[in-house]
């Protein structure tokens, strides 16, 4: 593996930056896994925080995931995790992981002070789930379709103390 590119992680908050976001996932979930395009940005995305993983000091993006917490559960959601194909040698998935769970961490501690830990739900193409493991999440029901491939819910219990 060669050196680890400078990069930043930032959280997304221009309209540039954001449409650098849904050119990363359309990139990865349309153009080279094969998902419809009108299925990539959806009706989280407004809502969501979305983080952009960049290449310093050019600013080049290669990495995003998004962040949504639902009002009614409380608890949040990892989706849209994606790393452009040169760049996941370099781990950047793991940091982008890491990333997120640091902002769900000092969010829900802002809004629930008395809550011991936070749950965080993913939707795992059924090839990554041992990815997501290696967090700890785990595998809740079946397996199911979402956009034409199967996918695993998978839950964290993240721990707030």
């Amino acid at each position: 593996m060669s050196e680890i590119p400078a990069h930043e992680i930032v959280v997304a908050s221009t309209e540039e930056e954001i449409q650098q976001c849904y050119k990363i996932r359309i990139d990865v979930f349309t153009h080279e896994q094969g998902f419809p395009i009108e299925t990539e940005i959806d009706y989280l995305d407004p809502i969501a925080t979305h983080f952009l993983l960049r290449l310093t000091p050019s600013l080049t993006p290669v990495g995003v995931i998004r962040g949504s917490k639902s009002s009614e559960t409380g608890s949040y959601k990892l989706s849209r995790l994606a790393v452009l194909k040169d760049y996941r040698q370099f781990k950047f998935g793991r940091e982008l992981v890491e990333a997120l769970h640091n902002w769900i961490l000092k969010d829900a501690r802002k809004s629930d002070q008395d809550a011991r830990s936070v749950k965080v739900v993913c939707h795992s193409q059924i090839p990554v789930k041992g990815f997501y493991a290696k967090f700890g999440y785990i595998s809740e029901g079946d397996e199911f379709d979402e956009d034409g491939d199967p996918h695993q819910k998978m839950v964290l219990e993240l721990p707030l103390e």
